[in-house]
């Protein structure tokens, strides 16, 4: 048996490349997205051996591919390495997290992650079988990517965890998923299956033909022929995906928007026709803005960086129909960019935003400046032990084996464009919110027991479609990927399957070990801690803020107010100390900090905050301190006057690492 390592152009890692051997870990991660990266890690620091998979020479997924204006929803839910991720983001950029990022910036770290444990990484590689006995895999076969060539490797491993978006080695391990959008009535949901809403959509009256008015004459590209079913309908259709593009308005370090090859301004008539009543001020999308003159570009309208239709073969399909899917995603965001650049029935000043930007000549080096990953939304959903649905999300049903939690809106992009009443409309776009964070039950990453019993799903996991729009974040993904590998490691020193680890146990280490390496954890407490906090006069609970409540000052009340938070410290030392304050809390507020020894005083104006991003509110830095063991210090928030409405939240304590 022979192996050597092959040094990856511009990645600072190995990779191993082997012909026709055999390797055995204890762990093998078979997909290197974030949580992949996570999962491979938090297995490795704890002194396993493992190995991850990157299907091309990309790590990080999404979150290093574009995504870098995050997807949150609440952070209460982001704890562990998933934390630690944002902490490094925000080490780079001057803060205590940075929720906003380049996508260099990520992928750098996901690398670090990976060089700090010298773990093994297998680039450009992608699975070509999974060998089984007595409902275990005992090994996968794998080649090289886009290759038409026999398996170049096979790996034995103790314990599997697919992180793909794919959820490919959970399919060829005979495990059940489905595709597609389940009718309502299959889990008792509402917004599941077919739906025809209000968000992202065309404008009554905008005409599907190419010669309007004339059925004949054929629809506009992009629109289908089907014939719309009632809502709630189930079907095989998958919501849209489309590319989270990084692009700058930096003249340094712009590359200029040039025509594709294949640009086809047909692709496009229907901004055309959607404009026609209404001359628009901006352009069809989200430009979010990134650190140092960079976008993340999302869909935003009823025609947008959302290609509707094209990727209902994607999830099941080969590496060559998944490749001209990817390329097909490719060349129409491309050319929908050259088009509201250059052609003249484009409005002069939309033309004119476009022109504005290019492709950074320092993102994406390897890949010819273009992220190589597609924004996959869903794709396989796992039908484990336990399926997640809407009455998991809305706290109608509350599991007690949570191992990471999810808050964000229920949502699914459009999955058709039609023709309703001779009108072009989209299909399938649902955003529904309105709850706080919930749990995400650990059956719900793992198989069913009779289906194999050494895997673990976090990414693909058992959730029902409108369940799953919710869940699919990639914070809560490195959160999952982190208790996956955990509960690999507990299956392993315990010999058993998957399906019988002690969660208890598990939630235990991820509480009392978050990083994975021993080190002293944060200590956070939050407003409606009645362990740990006291409440003095009238406070109202509320929402927005972090956690599930926040408390609101009663303003119609003249007595004095306070919330006095007080950790138990169990390791003395020195500790950065920070409240949470939301964009909701406009008049200035006094804290008290007692170390053990002196009381400090401060005052807060929270109307100086800068909350960025997908969240409601920012940590605000009280200062470091040398706290004692126990719990003889303490943080206090009162109102300046009797009456003013202000808000108390959550308290954090950071050990100096």
């Amino acid at each position: 048996m022979k192996h050597f390592f092959l040094c990856l152009l511009l990645l600072p890692l190995f990779a191993l490349s082997q012909s026709r051997s055999s390797k055995n870990y204890d762990i093998c991660i078979y997909g290197a997205t974030s949580g992949g990266v996570i999962a491979a890690y938090t297995a490795a620091v704890q002194g396993k051996k493992v190995i991850l998979i990157a299907t091309g020479t990309h790590v990080g997924g999404l979150s290093s591919g574009g995504l870098g204006y995050t997807d949150i929803g609440n952070k209460y839910v982001v704890t562990g390495l998933a934390l630690d991720f944002y902490r490094k983001i925000g080490e780079h950029y001057g803060k205590l997290e940075q929720w906003i990022f380049e996508p260099h910036v990520a992928e750098n770290i996901f690398l670090g992650y990976l060089k700090n444990k010298n773990i093994t990484v297998i680039y450009n590689r992608s699975l070509v079988s999974v060998k089984k006995n007595n409902n275990a895999i005992t090994s996968i076969a794998l080649l090289k990517t886009y290759s038409n060539t026999v398996a170049t490797m096979n790996v034995n491993a103790k314990v599997f965890i697919d992180c793909s978006y794919e959820g490919d080695l959970m399919a060829k391990a005979g495990v059940s998923y489905f595709v597609g959008r389940e009718a309502n009535s299959k889990y008792g949901e509402t917004y599941n299956g077919v739906q025809l809403r209000d968000k992202h959509q065309f404008a009554d009256g905008i005409d599907p033909y190419k010669i309007p008015g004339d059925p004949k004459s054929g629809l506009l590209w992009g629109i289908s022929s089907d014939t719309l079913k009632p809502n709630g309908t189930g079907d095989s259709r998958v919501q849209t995906y489309n590319v989270r593009v990084c692009l700058t308005n930096d003249p340094a370090n712009k590359i200029t928007i040039t025509r594709p090859i294949d640009y086809d301004s047909t692709r496009y008539e229907l901004y055309l026709r959607m404009i026609q009543n209404k001359r628009p001020t901006d352009l069809p999308m989200y430009i979010s803005t990134m650190p140092n003159r960079k976008t993340d570009i999302n869909n935003n309208g009823g025609f947008s960086t959302d290609m509707i239709g094209v990727n209902y073969q994607y999830p099941d399909g080969n590496e060559a129909t998944r490749r001209k899917i990817i390329e097909m995603y490719k060349n129409y965001t491309q050319g929908l960019f050259y088009f509201l650049g250059h052609d003249p029935r484009v409005p002069e000043n939309i033309r004119q935003l476009m022109l504005q930007w290019g492709y950074p000549k320092d993102e994406y080096t390897y890949n010819d400046h273009w992220t190589p990953q597609i924004y996959v939304r869903e794709a396989r959903r796992m039908i484990g032990a336990y399926v997640m649905t809407q009455a998991n999300c809305e706290a109608k049903t509350t599991v007690n084996d949570g191992i990471g939690m999810a808050a964000y809106t229920m949502d699914s992009h459009n999955a058709e464009r039609i023709v309703v009443n001779g009108m072009v409309k989209n299909e399938g776009d649902v955003q529904i919110g309105g709850f706080g964070p919930y749990p995400v039950s650990y059956r719900a990453i793992t198989p069913k027991q009779n289906e194999c019993t050494n895997l673990l799903v976090p990414v693909c996991l058992s959730a029902s479609h409108i369940a799953y729009g919710s869940i699919r974040m990639e914070p809560v993904f490195m959160v999952l990927s982190q208790s996956a590998a955990q509960a690999a490691i507990y299956s392993i020193d315990h010999k058993t399957a998957v399906q019988n680890v002690n969660v208890s146990a598990i939630k235990k280490v991820l509480l009392n070990n978050p990083l994975a390496d021993g080190s002293t954890p944060d200590i956070l407490i939050d407003d409606n801690d009645k362990t740990h906090v006291i409440i003095q006069g009238n406070w109202l609970p509320g929402k927005n803020g972090y956690g599930p409540t926040v408390l609101n000052s009663d303003t119609t009340d003249a007595s004095a107010k306070s919330v006095k938070y007080s950790p138990e410290v169990k390791k003395a030392g020195r500790y950065g100390v920070y409240i949470y304050s939301s964009s909701d809390n406009k008049k200035p507020f006094q804290i008290n900090v007692f170390d053990g020894k002196q009381d400090k005083k401060i005052t807060i104006d929270p109307t100086t905050l800068q909350v960025e991003g997908q969240t409601s509110g920012e940590w605000i830095p009280l200062g470091k301190y040398t706290l004692p063991a126990g719990r003889s210090a303490w943080i206090k928030v009162s109102t300046i006057h009797p009456t003013d409405g202000i808000q108390a939240d959550a308290v954090l304590f950071v050990p100096e690492r």
